[in-house]
């Protein structure tokens, strides 16, 4: 079990404007402010560094060095993604070179290897959307009892790409019974993006399901909340700020509760309290789009939880799992199923991909969609 921590002494939040990483990552950006000449002259630097005092070597590592610039700038122009290029390709350089003082093949090999781990990573695996099934069997349920429910999270829209469009058609492949959205329509970077909002229209306007299509703010951030009551307006999609529905399924009370995200579990579970069911008969779904406040739902009637925000780390390496996480709770929290005493937590990876800086890539964490069967074992 994981003990809930107090956080009320911590300065700053994951998905918040003016945190740690916020702070960093738009430091990051002005990497993309450099004129492109001066930019290749200071990768051709950085190749120079291990190169021993050899031409050939250099130029080979600055020619390693130039292919991930043009790939990553080539990525807009074929509708992959939309981030600037040069941050990720200065990050990329540093990460090469210590694989370049090894001694010649093998430093030439590991880079080529390189070339291609970046070609997948940035174009590839972005767009393998998957569908994640999951089942979970309650007694709170009449048995027989089966609701189909899609959980979707963190599309953070730039423009419509082919992983827009693969959503779209497993949306109508699966056919949910209830659709739920745990938070971040539009990318960081373009949040105030108006053909970015008309292309996030578009694709939630597709969204359906015979028993409803549910939503949460995600991290305020992203999320800004003078955009969200005139985004939802919009759409067939029930927006849900710190309430609970009451839904029917096969003559049975089934609570959703919809919990706007603060990032401050501190705040956020006096609120989860106030929303609470009366009694713990019912089968009872906390949709926040953080996992943070998982221990503190798990103290309570709270059945499944459903949240997202990790990206499941976007990039996970063999053995060691998620890099970073955006989580209070480090790399605890960071993509899957838990279960926290009565509590079932689930993570999505999400859909879309971090904005400003941040590399547009993914590295064995595909996007992902979940269908939960959930089935009935109680009392007729």
């Amino acid at each position: 079990m994981i003990e809930a921590r107090d956080f009320s002494g911590r300065r700053n939040f994951p998905g918040e404007i003016g945190n740690d990483f916020d702070v960093v990552l738009r430091r990051y950006d002005a990497i993309q402010k450099i004129p492109p000449i001066l930019f290749g002259l200071i990768l051709f630097g950085l190749a120079w560094l291990p190169a021993r005092m050899a031409w050939t070597n250099a130029i080979a590592l600055w020619a390693f060095f130039l292919l991930d610039w043009l790939m990553l700038a080539l990525l807009p122009v074929f509708q992959r993604s939309f981030g600037p290029p040069q941050p990720p390709t200065f990050l990329l350089a540093l990460m090469r070179l210590p694989f370049a003082l090894l001694p010649s093949p093998l430093n030439f090999i590991l880079q080529a290897i390189g070339s291609l781990l970046v070609f997948y990573g940035f174009w590839i695996e972005p767009h393998r959307l998957k569908v994640t099934y999951q089942t979970l069997l309650t007694p709170k349920l009449k048995k027989g009892t089966k609701i189909r429910l899609l959980h979707l999270g963190d599309l953070h829209i730039e423009r419509i790409t082919q992983r827009e469009r693969r959503l779209e058609e497993w949306i109508k492949q699966l056919q949910p019974d209830i659709i739920v959205f745990s938070g971040d329509i539009l990318n960081l970077s373009y949040n105030r993006d108006p053909l970015a909002l008309e292309h996030a229209r578009q694709i939630l306007s597709e969204w359906q399901a015979p028993l409803g299509v549910y939503a949460v703010a995600g991290s305020p951030a992203v999320d800004l909340a003078e955009m969200l009551p005139d985004f939802y307006d919009h759409l067939p999609i029930r927006h849900l700020q710190e309430e609970r529905l009451d839904l029917v399924i096969n003559q049975q009370t089934v609570h959703l509760i919809g919990l706007s995200c603060t990032h401050r579990p501190f705040v956020d579970a006096p609120r989860l309290e106030k929303l609470l069911p009366p009694t713990q008969d019912n089968f009872t779904i906390l949709l926040y789009h953080t996992p943070d406040l998982a221990p503190n739902a798990a103290k309570t009637a709270v059945d499944l939880q459903l949240s997202g925000h990790t990206h499941g780390g976007q990039v996970r390496l063999p053995l060691i799992g998620a890099l970073f996480t955006a989580s209070l709770y480090g790399r605890t929290f960071s993509s899957g199923r838990y279960q926290l005493n009565g509590l079932t937590l689930y993570i999505t990876r999400g859909i879309g991909m971090e904005g400003a800086g941040a590399p547009r890539v993914r590295f064995l964490c595909p996007p992902e969609i979940i269908l939960w069967e959930i089935t009935g074992d109680g009392e007729d």
